[in-house]
């Protein structure tokens, strides 16, 4: 999906000064507003947000970003996939979600798919705007076209998923050569990074090792056969 995006004011590194440097006040020149701040701000401004009908708007590193509606291919791996963990899940705890917001702290993702208990009752922030990421198993991201989408989903949410401690990512990718599927585990939220990584073409079969969709496969039923064999 195509984002429109409204970046956060931009913050000047603070070095620590020494003894030979002056203080930035030395010059009569404005101080960088602290990164909480902006983060505070940021959130208050995406929580008074009101989008037309299709659009969506997501908090992922330090800017607002609105995405349309996905086009027909991405929803219909996503649909797939939803129909497929429906059936997985079924008769146990968890179950798929769809539409919902995931929130950590002062961020706010909005995944094509993901994984939580049914019984979120607990889980709901105390606002209402959405889940709690410590309380998802997994996320599913399907990218979409245009290099900022495709940059989002690779690079800017693999980092925010890690850094929420999200046990799972798995990212289906048309984009990458025929396509691909990636399963990422052991995130490590200090350092905002996935441990383990399974990548694999369109076709070939791949299964979540952990978490409560534990053994649930994705395949080209999934996914469809490799784009542009």
């Amino acid at each position: 999906m195509t984002a429109l995006t409204h970046e956060a004011p931009e913050v000047t590194e603070v070095t620590e000064v020494t003894e030979t440097e002056e203080e930035p006040e030395a010059h009569g020149g404005p101080e960088a507003p602290p990164r909480a701040d902006l983060d505070e701000a940021l959130w208050q401004a995406w929580k008074t947000l009101e989008l037309p009908e299709g659009f969506h708007a997501e908090i992922v590193e330090g800017s607002i970003e609105v995405s349309p509606t996905g086009r027909h291919c991405h929803g219909q791996i996503v649909n797939r996939l939803r129909r497929a963990l429906e059936k997985f899940l079924d008769g146990g705890d968890h179950v798929a979600y769809q539409d919902m917001n995931v929130i950590h702290e002062l961020t706010a993702y909005v995944p094509d798919l993901f994984v939580a208990p049914e019984d979120d009752a607990e889980h709901v922030t105390e606002d209402g705007l959405g889940l709690k990421a410590s309380c998802v198993e997994m996320v599913v991201e399907v990218v979409s076209p245009g290099h900022r989408a495709i940059e989002r989903d690779r690079i800017h949410k693999r980092r925010a998923y890690a850094r929420a401690g999200v046990p799972v990512y798995v990212l289906i990718d048309d984009h990458d050569g025929h396509g691909t599927v990636t399963v990422l585990t052991s995130p490590s939220p200090g350092e905002a990074v996935y441990a383990a990584e399974t990548r694999v073409p369109y076709g070939t079969e791949v299964a979540i090792p952990d978490g409560a969709a534990k053994g649930f496969v994705i395949g080209e039923a999934i996914t469809g056969p490799r784009r542009n064999a």
